[in-house]
């Protein structure tokens, strides 16, 4: 079901929720937090779906804040805020309301989204695209326990990387980082049967890769060794080398969802390894809140502070 709302307020969005709920006898139960998707409306589609699909292992209230550009004066001048309410089968395993704002309100989008919050549930704004500098300080960002951002967005990401270390908060998270997660598993798994000294270290893949610089820190805070990166064809992360005085440790992903490790002494086996859609690393993400002190250490090579 869906409801669209002209030139309307947060309270009249909250109403139509409600009557949207009843027409087909959904009460607002079993919804665990509010995601708050902030994009424009080139990439509102994708973020959505995504969204959707996370929703079913994770029911929510979704927003999704459109801050339309202000091509005229008119536009500029005037404050107006439209809204698409979808309930039901329209919005996965929750509720969704996208919003658009024009004018003033754009840039006073936490006065509209406060007041459709969960109450009592935890809050995260993920940004698909376009993230502010420091996330935390953000006017949406502080109402989130996390914030989720994506490098592979942006045009420089490694600078931008550089810049997300500098202003990192608890509750800051990066889909780059997210993405590295069956690597990061199979790396600790390999370590684990293999037993021994990590003398050097290397990761290929493609130039300004933001997983592979990430996955590179990480090895470099944990094994206390020297990472080297090494340019490749991709596509994103193809290989990492683990150097010990009995052999290397190497998973190898050239292309395709199969990788090969290879283990000092042991023949090569072949394991799943491929990039998962952004639906599964958001669902991923919505499954712990609190803040990833891995992410830190590699963002900024060492784990956060308490109360920080």
């Amino acid at each position: 079901m869906k409801i669209d709302l002209t030139d309307t307020t947060a309270s009249k969005i909250n109403k139509a929720l409600v009557e949207g709920r009843r027409a087909i006898g959904t009460p607002a139960v079993g919804m665990v937090l509010t995601m708050v998707i902030v994009t424009d409306e080139e990439n509102a589609y994708d973020a959505l779906k995504a969204a959707g699909e996370a929703s079913h292992e994770h029911p929510s209230r979704t927003l999704v804040v459109i801050k339309r550009h202000r091509r005229n004066l008119r536009e500029r001048t005037t404050s107006r805020l439209d809204a698409e309410v979808r309930v039901g089968s329209d919005a996965g395993a929750g509720e969704t309301v996208v919003l658009r704002t024009y004018g003033e309100v754009s840039d006073h989008a936490d006065s509209v989204v406060l007041p459709l919050l969960l109450p009592d549930a935890p809050v995260v704004v993920w940004w698909p695209v376009e993230a502010p500098e420091a996330p935390a300080k953000d006017a949406l960002g502080v109402l989130a326990q996390r914030r989720i951002t994506d490098l592979y967005a942006v045009d420089n990401p490694l600078e931008v990387l550089d810049t997300r270390a500098r202003t990192y908060a608890p509750g800051d998270t990066d889909l780059a980082w997210t993405r590295l997660t069956p690597w990061r598993s199979m790396l600790a798994a390999a370590l684990d049967q293999a037993r021994v000294k990590v003398t050097a270290a290397a990761v290929e893949a493609e130039a300004d890769n933001p997983s592979a610089e990430l996955l590179a820190r990480w090895l470099e805070a944990r094994l206390h060794v020297k990472v080297d990166r090494v340019v490749s064809d991709g596509p994103v992360v193809t290989a990492v080398r683990l150097g010990t005085d009995e052999g290397d440790i190497v998973i190898d992903r050239p292309e395709g969802p199969l990788a090969t490790l290879t283990l000092p002494g042991q023949p090569p086996r072949t394991l799943a390894l491929k990039v998962r859609p952004t639906s599964e690393l958001i669902a991923e993400e919505l499954r712990r809140l609190d803040a990833d002190e891995m992410y830190a250490i590699a963002l900024t090579g060492e784990a956060p502070k308490e109360n920080a």
